[in-house]
């Protein structure tokens, strides 16, 4: 195994976990974000022989999987499959995996852009000015992306957990 193929395996080994969680939170299926990941360490593989700043690596590896996410779903090929069903009438406890399963269900159905803003400002605790960086956009178009994304899951979450308030960063 030559020098750039072990330390790009180093890599994967240490960061692919951590990606396949924010692309499952991306689009909310973990079959499908197990293909959002190996389609974007495919991506990075290509050009790691390019890479010279190794110190922002992560974060242009979270760019590749942010636009591999939205550039799937602009292409009209993605299908959604809702878990469980329309009867979330039960009321779980904020910890409890039911309720996790109510979020990411709620997280499933914001807009693609407004749930990478989400993901990568709340999940991945970036700042407005990092968020903006990775998706090319202005700092106000990520708070804006934020605050309707927010909207969004208060309106989705509201009849499940009234009582539940969501704090802003």
């Amino acid at each position: 195994m030559s020098d750039r193929d072990e330390a790009f395996a180093e890599y994967f080994a240490a960061r692919s976990g951590a990606m396949r969680g924010t692309a499952y939170l991306l689009c909310g299926d973990w079959h499908r974000a197990e293909d959002l990941v190996q389609t974007t360490f495919v991506k990075l593989y290509r050009v790691w022989n390019r890479i010279s700043r190794h110190e922002v690596l992560d974060s242009y590896v979270r760019q590749i999987l942010i636009r591999t996410f939205l550039d799937e779903r602009r292409r009209g090929w993605w299908r959604r499959e809702r878990v469980g069903g329309e009867d979330a009438e039960q009321v779980a406890p904020p910890d409890s995996p039911e309720s996790r399963l109510v979020l990411l269900q709620a997280l499933a159905r914001v807009a693609p852009r407004q749930r990478a803003v989400l993901v990568l400002r709340y999940w991945e605790d970036l700042s407005v000015e990092d968020v903006a960086a990775l998706l090319e956009c202005s700092p106000g178009t990520v708070k804006s992306q934020a605050a309707r994304g927010l909207d969004t899951l208060r309106g989705l979450l509201t009849p499940t957990y009234s009582g539940i308030e969501m704090g802003e960063r």
